[in-house]
């Protein structure tokens, strides 16, 4: 993979998680991905549960908002920080999260380990 390749898999990454597509993420990933959502939490493991995460996700999430820039892609390692805003259901609270990816593929271009790190700040629906 290359740079290129990076941000066409972010951008995917981003449209599933804008739509809430929790069955076109599953794609993105190898049967075995290991995904990370902080850096101290265990892994959740396998494209099902990385399906029940986005699922959930996307239960709890309303207006969501992503972008990113890739940063680095080398060998089957990709870097990247992001940007994520929605408004948590039923709260109403506006939720922006600052993060960074570091993220490792498969020959195929599928992400088969994703570690995140990220902030978040939240507020009244604006």
């Amino acid at each position: 993979m290359d740079l290129t390749d990076l941000k066409r898999w972010l951008d995917e990454y981003g449209r599933v998680w804008e739509q809430g597509d929790a069955e076109a993420s599953v794609r993105l990933y190898t049967e075995d991905v290991k995904y990370y959502e902080t850096p101290f939490t265990e892994p959740d493991v396998g494209q099902e549960a990385v399906r029940r995460y986005c699922l959930e996700a996307a239960g709890a999430q309303r207006d969501v908002r992503f972008s990113h820039e890739a940063l680095a892609m080398t060998g089957d390692t990709g870097i990247a920080r992001w940007h994520a805003s929605f408004v948590r259901v039923p709260s109403g609270r506006r939720v922006d999260l600052d993060g960074v990816f570091v993220l490792r593929f498969d020959e195929g271009g599928k992400c088969r380990e994703l570690r995140e790190w990220w902030h978040r700040v939240e507020s009244e629906d604006r």
